[in-house]
């Protein structure tokens, strides 16, 4: 780190993210209906389609158990956890 002629440090993105780990990557916990499997998804294994409604709001995955393509409603909160955990989204527009 330097000083600058202001009393302002300065210092290069090498020192600044030294400190820094490698973050663990996101899991999702899902579920299967089908075979009734349970198990962890990474957000690359999901897809968040977000419609009009509550009725077209949904994700979907495929079992990795059974290989059952699933689909499940989602409320605002998993929407905002998805989203949040880099889950692939898709907006589906009205036809109207």
């Amino acid at each position: 780190m330097s000083e600058s002629a202001a009393g302002v440090r300065e210092m290069s993105a090498a020192t600044a993210f030294a400190g820094m780990r490698n973050v663990a990557p996101v899991v999702f916990r899902a579920g299967c209906p089908d075979c009734r499997s349970r198990f962890e998804l990474a957000a690359d294994a999901l897809l968040l389609a977000v419609g009009a409604s509550s009725r077209t709001t949904f994700y979907a995955f495929t079992c990795p158990e059974c290989g059952a393509a699933v689909r499940k409603p989602a409320g605002e909160r998993i929407v905002e956890l998805l989203t949040g955990g880099g889950v692939r989204t898709l907006r589906l527009h009205s036809t109207l």
